[in-house]
């Protein structure tokens, strides 16, 4: 070996120093697994850096800091990185592989975490940028950001003409154009319900929901009013979906109902299929899958000759789920076979646009539901379930935040089962930290969960430290 200078201070190496770095940089760098160091500013003059900054891709700008020269001769592991960020090692890769994100919250936050100098960024990063540390290592709100997202929405369907004060509703006559803006709407709030869940959202969402039920009373002709009903109906579906996911059953009910009446109002089959999967979820939730299986097969029954391969799929997939959680493997199983071939046929372009959402990532999560079950009941297909579960957290899209936060919760009760204790507490602390983020009291309620599938570990300190972690999280949602 030849003598060589440590890229972080400067150091002469030892002949026989073969790691690329001084022995006292490597004290400093020992929590490197848990948080980012401290660089110096001449970090981000690194040419590799400097053009991926010029890029604004954000996914280049962590390849080149992990292979910046200052963190020795090999480049940090995705999966350190990861760590830091709060997402998983397949996840980040489709980061820095990917597309460009443009998702504010999260270039903010990632780019705080690496401390990236704001006069190097393309976007401002300030002290209440949702989920940032502030100076005391507190972090903001992440609910500030996203109630002013909210209120844009609203002032965008406001100034359509869709909705008004209920004592000034602004009747007018409403035309084609008006229900597309309609929908256009729904899309941007079912894209924050993607992000940050039904919790922040619910009240927004029902208020719309209620505001468009009045458009019905204005004028317009009868070639509309089918494809209106239809918006209010999907304005419904969204409003019940917000209230299960911020934990108002009740409430989930009332839309959910209302929804299904228009729907069906409107002949539009396909969608009153999907309100009577939203209610054949909320059931699972609240484990009563009898009553799923019923409104589910329900479903298949009036959809007759008008269902598509999606929503065929998406069906089948959850009646697999019950299924399995009643202790029917074989049907569960052939029922997911039955959604695998349905899935295969999709064409998105022949497709409900409220179909969208529907993708391998949720057929792969309701694999890794169903064997997640069966591993509980019969002691086997744990490994199955982590691989599933593992397939449907990378094929999850990055706006997508909820499902990939609600199967990386999976993942962990799977590892729980498969007996990797270790590998299991590592992935459910970074999901307690996720569900911060989070208005949804599903993935809570998941989250808490957790504690049935650790049982059997609890004599390990880490995992008695980790149910002391869950323990408290339940006390603080109380």
């Amino acid at each position: 070996m030849t003598p060589a200078n440590c890229p972080r201070c400067g150091g002469r190496l030892a002949r026989d120093n073969d790691t690329g770095r001084c022995a006292p940089c490597q004290a400093a760098e020992r929590d490197r697994l848990s948080t980012p160091p401290a660089v110096p500013d001449s970090f981000w003059d690194h040419e590799p850096l400097r053009a991926a900054l010029a890029g604004r891709h954000l996914g280049q700008v962590i390849r080149a800091y992990r292979h910046h020269p200052y963190h020795g001769r090999s480049p940090l592991p995705q999966s350190v990185v990861a760590g830091w960020l709060g997402i998983t090692q397949a996840q980040l890769s489709r980061i820095e592989n990917g597309p460009a994100l443009v998702h504010l919250d999260r270039l903010a936050h990632w780019a705080t975490v690496l401390r990236v100098p704001p006069g190097s960024l393309w976007f401002a990063v300030g002290p209440a940028s949702p989920g940032s540390p502030r100076a005391d290592g507190s972090r903001a709100a992440p609910d500030l950001g996203r109630r002013t997202l909210l209120a844009g929405i609203a002032a965008v369907s406001a100034g359509a003409g869709l909705v008004g004060a209920p004592e000034d509703p602004r009747p007018r006559r409403i035309g084609s154009a008006d229900v597309t803006r309609l929908n256009a709407v729904l899309e941007l709030y079912r894209s924050v319900d993607y992000e940050c869940g039904g919790g922040l959202l619910y009240r927004e969402v029902a208020r719309f929901a209620e505001s468009v039920y009045r458009m019905l009373d204005w004028s317009h002709s009868p070639g509309v009013t089918p494809r209106l009903v239809a918006a209010i109906a999907a304005a419904r579906q969204l409003a019940g979906w917000t209230a299960l996911d911020a934990g108002r059953h009740a409430d989930a009910q009332r839309h959910f109902a209302a929804g299904e009446r228009a729907a069906m109002s409107a002949d539009d089959a396909p969608l009153a299929a999907l309100i009577r999967y939203s209610q054949a979820k909320q059931l699972q939730h609240l484990r009563h899958n009898h009553d799923a299986l019923a409104t589910l097969r329900l479903a298949h029954s009036e959809l007759g000759s008008r269902a598509t391969p999606a929503v065929k799929a998406l069906l089948w997939g959850a009646e697999a789920a019950s299924s399995a959680a009643l202790g029917d493997h074989q049907n569960a199983l052939a029922l997911l076979g039955q959604a695998s071939d349905q899935f295969e046929r999709v064409d998105p372009e022949r497709e409900p646009t409220w179909m969208a959402f529907y993708d391998r990532g949720e057929l792969l999560a309701q694999y890794g539901r169903v064997y997640r079950d069966m591993a509980r009941q019969a002691g086997t297909h744990a490994t199955q379930a982590v691989r599933s579960v593992e397939e449907a957290i990378v094929a999850f899209g990055p706006a997508n935040v909820r499902s990939m936060v609600l199967n990386e919760v999976g993942l962990c009760s799977a590892l729980f089962l498969t007996g990797e204790p270790e590998r299991a507490v590592a992935v459910g602390t970074r999901v307690v930290e996720q569900s911060r983020a989070l208005s949804s009291s599903r993935v809570v309620d998941r989250v808490l969960n957790l504690r049935r599938d650790l049982r059997r570990h609890r004599h390990l300190a880490v995992v008695a430290e980790f149910e002391r972690t869950l323990t408290a999280r339940a006390a603080a949602t109380v």
